[in-house]
């Protein structure tokens, strides 16, 4: 079984192995495993081995390459990569070359990642399950008619599917989160500016979208967040990074909590039964790990996707009129209606809608007061077709074509940490367990996620794997 990528620096730095090795053997795995799959949409073979000598040189000259040092990752398409192609999943962007890293990828760089190549995403992120007319279909490692759910569907693809134990996505509306669930591994949205995307993605997402890993393990994520948090003077919103670690909070002893909330709808999502029953389950050992407990109840917010929607997509259709008519008419068009139906949006609805957001917010802020986690489903129904679209019917009711996430999209409003752990399988495919922190609780989501880990190991790999 393909190793933590903490074991895999540990073995590399002490010369246990070279980071050449490791590196051709995550190599193999992609070219065994991807042509089910698709979750690589481009891998850059020569440019990761010449990355993996300058690792082995460091360690030779007793340099330390950092705590990543010989670790192959993928790197989500909408993120640039120096020399590698950067679509961002669109058809007229499919020659464009990145002329320099994005500051998460230098950051993991730095710490000694090697970069594979690029994971496949929807065209600009906008959807929940990956699929593109660039590349086609991200396949579902437990069962590839499925889809892995996106927009990080490549990463969770590639992670759970047995190619690499971490990758690298971005979270505007569950888009780590969603595909950690129906791939069942684990996924975390830090809080909103903890990762600096400064530039790297359009400025209307950056209140909403949030750099993140997806990871075989907790303690992989949280060395991941060690390495690419921090302030960056390029980012509006960026955090500065706690004292003491991620990592030492993943492996520190499990936080005392009194009690924490689990709720299965947040009082107006259709959710699948069975979904629903899978994550109570899961948030019954989750509570049992910490000692604390467990209570039913909603935090009282009503349905914020027209405020989500109204802040984010109304750049998208800026999006559309910088790129020009040319560009546009080679656009998927289920991305152009979903930017040109924000042209209806007036001003007054986009300051109704940041207004929803800080009174979700203070919600949000006294329901954690009284509860410390938000425990829910990370998704209202199981994996869907690859090629999409989403059911409108979950749970026997109406639920539209964002139907599936009703979970996700709230705490991308108001910035909360929220991780997805696999909460088991329901018909065979995996079912997510969501948990929400406290604004810039990122460490104690860690530490909870670790704790549910340990009592609950996710060792079964995907019968693709």
């Amino acid at each position: 079984m393909l190793e933590a990528a903490w074991e895999t620096a540990h073995r590399v730095r002490t010369r246990q192995v070279s980071a050449v090795e490791i590196t051709r053997e995550a190599l193999d795995r992609v070219a065994r495993l991807n042509p089910a799959l698709n979750a690589f949409v481009h891998v850059d073979a020569e440019g990761a081995l010449a990355q993996a000598r300058a690792i082995d040189a460091a360690i030779a000259r007793g340099e330390d390459p950092g705590s990543f040092a010989g670790v192959p990752i993928g790197v989500k398409d909408l993120e640039p990569v120096a020399g590698m192609p950067f679509t961002q999943g669109a058809t007229p962007f499919k020659d464009r070359i990145a002329t320099a890293d994005g500051v998460q990828v230098a950051r993991l760089k730095a710490g000694g990642a090697v970069v594979l190549g690029k994971t496949n995403t929807p065209e600009f992120g906008y959807k929940g399950f990956t699929v593109n007319r660039l590349f086609g279909a991200t396949r579902n490692p437990w069962d590839v008619s499925k889809t892995p759910g996106g927009s990080s569907g490549g990463s969770a693809a590639a992670v759970a599917g047995g190619m690499v134990s971490v990758c690298t996505g971005s979270d505007g509306g569950g888009s780590v989160r969603i595909p950690a669930a129906f791939c069942g591994c684990y996924g975390i949205k830090p809080s909103a500016g903890r990762i600096p995307a400064a530039g790297d993605t359009y400025p209307h997402w950056a209140t909403h979208s949030t750099l993140g890993p997806l990871t075989r393990t907790v303690r992989d994520a949280a060395r991941y967040l060690d390495l690419a948090a921090g302030p960056h003077p390029n980012d509006l919103h960026s955090l500065d990074a706690p004292a003491g670690g991620y990592e030492a909070a993943a492996l520190s002893e499990p936080p005392v909590i009194r009690r924490v909330a689990f709720s299965g709808d947040l009082g107006y999502a259709a959710v699948d039964p069975a979904v629903a029953e899978c994550a109570r389950q899961a948030a019954v050992v989750l509570a049992g790990a910490l000692g604390a407990e467990l209570v039913e109840a909603d935090p009282g917010f009503q349905d914020p996707m027209a405020a989500w929607y109204a802040i984010g997509a109304i750049g998208d259709a800026h999006l559309l009129d910088m790129l020009g008519e040319a560009v546009t008419a080679d656009l998927e068009p289920g991305f152009v209606a979903f930017a040109n139906n924000a042209r209806a949006v007036m001003g007054t609805q986009v300051a109704e809608a940041l207004q929803t957001r800080h009174a979700l917010n203070r919600t949000m802020t006294a329901f954690l007061d009284q509860y410390t986690l938000l425990l829910t489903p990370t998704c209202a129904a199981l994996p869907f077709a690859a090629e999409g679209p989403p059911s409108r019917i979950i749970g026997g009711r109406e639920a539209g074509p964002a139907g599936f996430i009703p979970f996700t999209y709230p705490f991308n409003l108001t910035g909360h940490p929220a991780a997805s752990l696999p909460a088991g399988l329901v018909e065979g495919l995996p079912v997510g367990l969501q948990v929400v922190g406290p604004r810039h609780g990122d460490a104690l989501v860690l530490a909870v996620s670790a704790a549910y880990e340990a009592v609950r190991p996710w060792t079964f790999p995907a019968p693709v794997a």
